[in-house]
């Protein structure tokens, strides 16, 4: 069972980002005068097949995967509501330091001997790898 929590606990910061990237896409999408869209579409999709492979994982392990972001979720909301009153380069801030908290969750996730090893593979092969990429990325956009 602890390893369902471990799993389900970066399942809920993968549908954060999801619903974080997509406000912020939302926000882009309003201004077309900036293009951040066309580079942050790939790392919601990243996000989005990072939550279905999770939700997989769960329910092999005979888990009931969640199916919202709780706390975390909400705690994305309001601030991606602020970054958005105060303009682009606050919401790539906000996405960038998500990204750096998911490395360290999947990095904590990791120090657990009782991880099971195709989760372990999953993350050392898929999802940590994806979440520097983002973090590349968004140091990119933001100089």
């Amino acid at each position: 069972m602890h390893n369902i929590k471990t799993i389900d606990k970066l399942l809920k910061d993968e549908l954060a980002a999801t619903e974080t990237y997509q406000q912020a896409l939302d926000k882009f999408r309003e201004d077309v005068a900036l293009g951040e869209s066309e580079y942050l579409m790939p790392i919601y999709e990243n996000h989005k097949d990072a939550v279905s492979s999770l939700q997989a994982e769960i329910s092999q392990l005979g888990g009931t995967p969640s199916e919202d972001s709780g706390v975390w979720g909400t705690w994305a909301e309001i601030v991606e509501g602020g970054a958005n009153l105060l303009g682009q380069k606050a919401i790539l801030k906000v996405l960038l330091e998500g990204e750096r908290i998911g490395v360290e969750d999947y990095d904590k996730a990791l120090q657990d001997p009782d991880l099971p090893s195709d989760v372990r593979s999953l993350i050392e092969t898929k999802l940590l790898p994806a979440q520097h990429a983002h973090i590349r990325t968004l140091d990119r956009l933001l100089d």
